[in-house]
């Protein structure tokens, strides 16, 4: 459970408490080893079932009931845990703490220019400086935690040895056991309890690794999506792969099938890659090609609106001339003329308009 939660973080200080959780896990698990221990040296002389089913299952099952495969497979354990996972996490800690120490200045510093220059508000300041002081002691604590697995993969080959050389001097002295037969059984638990031991250090030790060496993104991914986002973006690095993988797989006395299987993994995820990447490329040029400019009609009189209304205040009778219900062919004609009056005379076309009617009230009115 540490391990996932170390892994699906999306920032380290989201598991802040983990020096706080490895310490406490490293407890626990001496705790284990120390009762564990009791109980092959007192009841070991018993036979492997003596000292419980899980150390019985993993000296029996793991190693096979051989006490020299399971010290070389213990040993291994160790030196990758000691010297490949702690090693490598503990100098990250201390880096990443010594780095994050001195950018603490320009860090406040930062903050105050923001806060000066109005872009934040007092309140986002002061999370950001409890942010800053809360990173600098999470590295600061990883730092000391980090030695705490490296002492843990120590203790536990300490313990192993002890578990070996105990036992062999309780059977002989004690229980009258040969040193074959004792060495056979208390070799074979002690490893056991090693085993045992080893793959909760080993993955305690992931889980601070994977904790330490995190690097955050804008994007705010956790270590999984930040995996795919990146290992399984570029086609052209998954088909070279594939194309290795397919001359291992050709190679006489190699497992074929299982290296052309990979090969076909790794083509296909290829050409879907390229496939994703044709269909985004299509749709970000249909949402940014230009619109076709559509072809507007043109433009006559009777699409012009007025503005302002035009009164016009008529003798009772000169009303045949304007309504539109006696057949009044008077504004008919008004249209006509203004239609047909030069470009120059139009920004005048009130005064006009008024003209065309003073000159029909001056006409007869038997005129048709």
């Amino acid at each position: 459970m540490v391990l996932m939660v170390s892994m699906f973080t999306q920032k380290p200080l989201d598991f802040a408490a983990f020096p706080a959780v490895l310490l406490f896990t490293t407890l626990l698990r001496l705790s284990l080893n120390v009762a564990s221990t009791r109980v092959v040296l007192m009841e070991g002389h018993q036979g492997g079932a003596s000292a419980g089913k899980v150390i019985e299952a993993f000296g029996a099952f793991l190693v096979g009931g051989n006490f020299a495969v399971g010290l070389v497979v213990f040993l291994i354990l160790v030196i990758i845990n000691f010297m490949v996972i702690t090693k490598g996490a503990g100098r990250i800690a201390e880096v990443g703490a010594r780095f994050t120490l001195d950018a603490m200045p320009g860090k406040q510093m930062a903050i105050d220019a923001d806060l000066n220059a109005g872009l934040i508000g007092e309140e986002d300041a002061k999370k950001r400086r409890a942010e800053v002081a809360q990173e600098a002691d999470f590295f600061g604590s990883m730092d000391g935690a980090s030695k705490f697995v490296r002492g843990d993969a120590i203790a536990g080959l300490v313990i192993m040895v002890v578990n070996i050389i105990g036992g062999l001097l309780i059977g002989m002295l004690q229980h009258d056991m040969s040193f074959g037969a004792a060495g056979q059984t208390y070799m074979l638990l002690a490893i056991g309890d090693g085993l045992v031991a080893q793959i909760p250090a080993l993955v305690i030790s992931t889980a601070a690794g994977v904790t330490v060496s995190r690097v955050s993104t804008d994007t705010d991914e956790d270590i999984g999506q930040q995996m795919l986002s990146q290992l399984f973006v570029n086609p052209q690095v998954l088909i070279l792969a594939a194309i290795v993988m397919g001359l291992l797989g050709m190679v006489p006395g190699m497992p074929n099938l299982v290296f052309l299987l990979f090969t076909a993994l790794l083509a296909g995820l290829a050409w879907f890659i390229m496939r994703q990447k044709e269909q985004l490329l299509v749709k970000e040029e249909i949402a940014t090609a230009p619109v076709p400019l559509q072809e507007t009609p043109e433009a006559s009189w009777e699409d012009v609106q007025l503005v302002d209304t035009l009164g016009l205040e008529v003798g009772h009778r000169l009303i045949p001339l304007v309504d539109s219900r006696q057949k009044a062919s008077c504004l008919g004609a008004l249209r006509a003329c203004v239609r047909s009056l030069p470009k120059k005379w139009v920004s005048c076309r009130r005064w006009c308009i008024f003209a065309i009617i003073w000159s029909c009230r001056l006409t007869p009115m038997c005129s048709p």
